[in-house]
């Protein structure tokens, strides 16, 4: 590779690579958290998340572009627990679901969730999470994907919960995944 090359490539970086593009750390309770405005100049986004919720509804749920119509969504779940594994699905859902985060008082849960072709408005835009907790010995594991029914571009991700709220610490980051 030329001295050129290697300064285009640590200047504007390779097919595939990532690039943050907004993170949210709570200094308090919140009930969402929301990234907006998010370009079309990426072939995928990732969402990572750690994160707590004080009440027993720990699933999280995503909404794209501020769309809450029943038709436009729906998942499939895996989870297991260590003592059990159980499935699940969801059509005409207002939501997807992700990973679910922890409900445990200093136990926080992760999430990684991929939102493919999220800028393609030729198909519609599908995603595959993975995510958990460990509570000292029990916990769960989610592998999920799910799909959202329509064609426009995601510019906007909004992150709630079943109920409550997402605990203070609890940290949210968007990346994007370089296209060619």
């Amino acid at each position: 590779m030329s001295i050129l090359g290697i300064i285009a490539s640590s200047k504007f970086g390779d097919v595939g690579d990532f690039e943050s593009i907004a993170t949210v750390s709570l200094s308090s309770s919140a009930a969402t958290v929301e990234f907006t405005s998010i370009l079309g100049t990426y072939k995928h986004l990732q969402l990572r998340y750690i994160a707590r919720n004080a009440t027993a509804a720990y699933f999280v749920r995503l909404q794209f572009n501020s769309n809450t119509t029943a038709s436009n969504y729906s998942y499939h779940i895996l989870n297991g627990t260590g003592a059990a594994v159980t499935v699940g699905a969801g059509a005409n859902e207002g939501y997807n679901y992700a990973p679910r985060q922890s409900t445990a008082t200093s136990t926080f849960g992760v999430g990684v969730v991929d939102i493919l072709d999220y800028a393609d408005t030729n198909k519609n835009t599908t995603i595959r999470g993975l995510g958990g907790y460990d509570n000292n010995g029990s916990g769960d594991l989610d592998f999920l994907s799910g799909a959202f029914y329509q064609t426009a571009a995601i510019t906007s991700i909004q992150i709630s919960v079943a109920g409550g709220s997402y605990q203070q610490y609890s940290h949210f980051a968007l990346y994007g995944i370089r296209s060619a």
